[in-house]
């Protein structure tokens, strides 16, 4: 039985979390707070003193210049070297250029649109020019794929938001399909249907960091850092924030200011007053 509701002391905490990280500490405040002592003892728990929120601490994007995509690219080949030019010239992330699926890519206006993205918002990016015929070829091989799965009783792929009820034929379409699919079919476990899954992100993440290896960057680049890149990029192009802003689809332009702390000279784009000095060679 619980016990009769009244005030209850939360004790301190232990000292081996008290380093722990804010992402270690929402979840047992939230445990403590609501499971514990909300439902299980139906206490109604008083003010709590001395307790400060974590908060995330800002930190500074991983960029790579024009020279190291460059060197990255050289290392990467295939289909993982046309999702990596697309994650840098599209700022895409990664699950994005993944699930990419063939109507979403639009040759004539040389833009991607980019469903369901982080916060299940849709957004428009660019395509670049450099990448149109690679893509092109890329869905010519895809389409002579999908028309065999077609010939072998195949090629499905799984829809959106339970479309696949709506529209029971439309996991065959032509413009469902995924532009970058995976070599092998999987097995549905609901229906049993054999299916076509979009290439696996694990297969872009490793060729990206073989290929940072070997470029012997001694940066932490991953996959996310191309679309970092993308921004900073664009900025030192001069192009306005704002428009950056629309690009990644970011909600509030606080957001996308964080890149402007490369702009092309370092620091916070202005000049160290050392380097004004006449000291002569530091050598």
């Amino acid at each position: 039985m619980p016990r009769s509701k009244s005030r209850v002391q939360i004790p301190s905490p232990a000292p081996d979390i008290l380093n722990a990280s804010p992402a270690q500490w929402r979840q047992p405040r939230r445990e403590v707070t609501f499971s514990l002592y909300n439902e299980v003892l139906e206490k109604r728990v008083g003010l709590i003193q001395g307790v400060v929120r974590a908060s995330r601490p800002l930190r500074l994007p991983v960029v790579l210049t024009k020279e190291e995509v460059t060197q990255v690219l050289r290392y990467i080949d295939g289909t993982p070297r046309l999702m990596t030019l697309l994650l840098y010239g599209g700022g895409l992330r990664l699950m994005e250029c993944c699930r990419l699926r063939v109507k979403d890519i639009d040759f004539s206006r040389n833009q991607i649109v980019v469903r369901a993205g982080k916060g299940d918002k849709d957004r428009y990016t660019m395509l670049p020019a450099a990448m149109k015929n690679a893509l092109l070829k890329q869905y010519q091989v895809v389409k002579h794929q999908h028309e065999t799965d077609l010939k072998n009783g195949l090629g499905r792929v799984a829809l959106p938001n339970a479309l696949d009820h709506k529209y029971p034929n439309a996991g065959k379409e032509w413009a469902w399909q995924w532009v970058f699919p995976a070599p092998k079919h999987f097995t549905d476990r609901q229906t049993g249907e054999k299916r076509r899954h979009h290439l696996h992100e694990s297969v872009i993440q490793r060729a990206v960091k073989e290929a940072v290896r070997k470029a012997g960057i001694s940066k932490p680049a991953s996959c996310h850092t191309l679309r970092h890149s993308f921004a900073t990029h664009l900025l030192e192009d001069g192009y306005d924030i704002r428009t950056v802003q629309e690009l990644l689809g970011h909600k509030d332009v606080s957001t996308t200011m964080i890149y402007t702390h490369v702009l092309n000279r370092g620091g916070r784009g202005v000049q160290s007053p050392a380097d004004s000095l006449s000291l002569g060679s530091m050598d």
